[in-house]
């Protein structure tokens, strides 16, 4: 997969862009606060499907302005594709290659992987970080989990407005609780077993990665934590009917869902330990780089094509081993850099100058 273009109008500080990418090391160099994330957010945007900065759109609005309008240029699959987003006064617009789409039609057509800094809280922060990292990585190579995981929120939603409900008293339905229920261990079901294999298959890329970061003192493990334990869909569903259908009345007493995919966590161990509660900072650092540089990997598994990489202030984070390894990895892939000093390493690379919302290409 090879990004071509960018183009933004009124879009945070960009009043126009047009940035032109090339494959392998491209370097997005300048001062603080100029317009370097902005460009990888807009970027990020057609494969999350939102800002990973803000989940408004109405914050990626140029100040004074209505609206904005974003799009990228991209080869996939052996052939060019576009992609369109607008956004003025709250109506949206959403285009692939010139066609009106809806975002779970948008999704998983260009595939980026973004590291930035916040990222570090996959392993530092709550479960809620790392579902969200599955998901977002598993809906770029399964459309069909988009789907899934956003009827289950829709069914949590409505199931626990009726447990409120009867939690102050009010009358509810048992049936109608009960087939709430039944509808969300199916789409349980199919977003269990998406996020089982998906881990299953990244855990061993990630540690041979991390073990080559670290010259082999480190490995690493990644183990899925969830309510149930099962091997098909079948079993999952089984399982999940079970849970949701025969403990009513102590999530009645709660007034919530106490079971559920929306509970799940991915255990992140290096050398057998946890790294959220005992690894070192740089072990944790190295952790996510690991995790993020196999989550290309494994994409490039599933789909026969690399993403995108977007790496967003992350090379000055780490010790000169590690950049080493990283710009190494950016043999047959494209990766999209962001740095405040041109450095030893980005002299060969091709690099865009960015200046209060301009981007100027230099030559390598």
């Amino acid at each position: 997969m090879l990004l071509k273009r960018f183009r933004a109008t009124n879009y945070r500080n960009i009043l126009h862009c047009d940035i032109a990418f090339e494959t392998g090391v491209n370097i997005l160099l300048g001062s603080n606060a100029q317009g370097k994330t902005n460009a990888l957010e807009g970027i990020y945007y057609f494969a999350r499907g939102k800002g990973f900065r803000t989940s408004s759109d109405s914050d990626l609005v140029r100040f004074g302005e209505d609206g904005f309008e974003t799009s990228i240029l991209f080869d996939s699959d052996g052939r060019e594709q576009s992609l369109f987003y607008s956004f003025e006064n709250g109506k949206r617009v959403r285009q692939r290659n010139g066609h009106a789409v809806k975002l779970t039609e948008m999704i998983g057509h260009f595939r980026a992987v973004l590291f930035y800094p916040e990222h570090l809280q996959i392993v530092k922060a709550g479960p809620e970080k790392r579902r969200e990292f599955l998901n977002i990585a598993i809906s770029q190579n399964d459309r069909t989990y988009v789907g899934y995981y956003g009827e289950y929120a829709k069914i949590l939603e409505n199931r626990n407005c009726l447990l409120k409900l009867a939690q102050k008293g009010g009358y509810v339905d048992l049936n109608e609780l009960v087939a709430w229920s039944q509808k969300m261990a199916e789409c349980a079901a199919h977003v269990y077993v998406a996020r089982k294999r998906y881990i299953a298959g990244l855990s061993p890329i990630a540690s041979l990665i991390l073990s080559d970061i670290s010259s082999s003192k480190e490995q690493m493990a990644l183990r899925y934590i969830a309510d149930v334990e099962a091997d098909t869909f079948e079993e999952a569903y089984a399982a999940y009917e079970k849970l949701l259908t025969e403990d009513l009345s102590r999530e009645c007493l709660a007034g919530c869902s106490l079971y559920g995919v929306h509970r799940d966590d991915m255990d992140i161990l290096c050398g057998g330990i946890s790294a959220r509660s005992f690894a070192s900072q740089g072990q944790q650092r190295s952790a996510v780089l690991a995790l993020k540089l196999a989550e290309g990997e494994y994409s490039h598994t599933l789909s026969g094509e690399y993403p995108v990489f977007l790496f967003d202030d992350v090379l000055s984070e780490l010790d000169e081993s590690r950049r080493q390894y990283v710009l190494r990895q950016a043999q047959n892939k494209q990766m999209i850099l962001t740095s405040c000093d041109l450095g030893e390493n980005f002299h060969a690379f091709h690099r865009v100058l960015v200046e209060g919302g301009t981007y100027v290409s230099t030559h390598r």
